[in-house]
């Protein structure tokens, strides 16, 4: 029983992982067209850009949750 339950929660972790390795990679930043669009310069636009918030921000919310997950079921037993 405890081996069943160890390999559910290696089961569930992995699907979680593959999961969010897809969802970063689909929502990776596509290089801009050529010819200028960015900046103050012909074409481009003067207002500031503001700061990225990149894929790491969800890596570490994941992982958190994946250990909260772990010390309830760790907690439960």
């Amino acid at each position: 029983m405890k081996m069943m339950n160890r390999l559910g929660l290696k089961r569930v972790l992995f699907t979680l992982s593959l999961l969010v390795m897809f969802a970063i990679s689909a929502s990776a930043d596509v290089p801009p067209p050529p010819g200028g669009s960015g900046g103050s310069g012909p074409g481009g636009s003067d207002l500031p850009v503001g700061a990225p918030i990149d894929g790491g921000l969800s890596i570490l919310l994941v992982l958190g949750a994946a250990y909260g997950a772990k010390k309830s079921f760790n907690q439960n037993k």
